[in-house]
């Protein structure tokens, strides 16, 4: 059960709403802050009790910069919990205007090893990456078809990545994963219009990311490293930038149905 009404301000139902998957950390996060900024209230999706004290700073960041705050409790790979996520979000506000599919999932295996990855591996990471991805996004499509009908710009981003565009990253499962996320935005684009546009941020090697969370810190600063030698302007991306984008794309009107890189570079060497 989530703490969120314990933890929310007070209801503003004229305030645009954006509810975001995977938001206790990194491009998440960054996107709640963002969206917060701007005056929106900020649905902010949490796994579990071990990301629930990350949840609650990001939560705590978005009170300060003055936004109405929800936590509310997902695992995207189980409908049930999407469908009650969507619910929960627009009995709090009345509507969902942007969702945010940030959530994602990856386990490091070198893509030469095609034995290391098995069909278990595989189904988890699809899981979360993309069934998770349409789940989630079929939940709050009734909210968003709503506000679009009401006047209002209504959106879907899907946080993808660079793996998805040229099959690198961190496994073979993932890139997979990556790339049918992109095929899903386009789909989803032609499904949903012309009430709710859909677009995915593909980005490459993002300080703070999912890596992070799955990699020692020897080994993930030694993927930073690399990243930032073989990129074309000799960097990494920060989450805030990834929020950046969201943001621009959300404020987009005749933007849908396109995968947008932001990779410091990396496809014009191949990756």
């Amino acid at each position: 059960m989530s703490d969120s009404h314990a933890q929310t301000l007070t209801k503003a139902p004229g305030q645009p709403v954006c509810m975001i998957t995977g938001a206790a950390t990194g491009i998440g996060a960054a996107c709640a802050l963002r969206f917060a900024r701007e005056g929106w209230a900020v649905a902010i999706g949490n796994l579990d009790d071990g990301t629930r004290p990350a949840a609650r700073a990001t939560q705590a960041a978005c009170r300060d910069a003055g936004a109405p705050t929800l936590v509310f409790d997902a695992d995207v790979g189980v409908d049930a919990d999407c469908r009650r996520a969507a619910e929960e979000v627009a009995a709090q506000w009345g509507r969902i205007d942007v969702l945010i599919n940030c959530a994602g999932t990856t386990r490091v295996v070198p893509h030469a090893d095609l034995w290391g990855i098995d069909d278990a591996e595989f189904e988890r990471v699809y899981r979360v990456n993309l069934i998770g991805m349409f789940q989630m996004t079929r939940a709050a499509t009734p909210w968003l078809r709503e506000s679009a009908t009401a006047g209002r710009s209504a959106g879907v981003i899907n946080v993808s990545s660079l793996a998805g565009l040229n099959g690198t990253g961190s496994s073979i499962a993932y890139a997979a994963s990556k790339g049918a996320v992109n095929t899903l935005t386009l789909s989803l684009a032609r499904s949903l219009a012309p009430h709710v546009r859909v677009n995915a941020v593909a980005p490459g090697m993002v300080d703070e990311g999912l890596l992070q969370r799955v990699l020692d810190a020897d080994d993930y600063q030694g993927v930073i490293a690399r990243m930032t030698e073989a990129a074309p302007l000799k960097r990494v991306s920060q989450p805030a930038e990834v929020a950046e984008l969201a943001w621009f794309i959300a404020c987009a009107p005749a933007l849908t149905g396109q995968v947008i890189a932001m990779e410091n570079g990396l496809l014009l060497n191949g990756g």
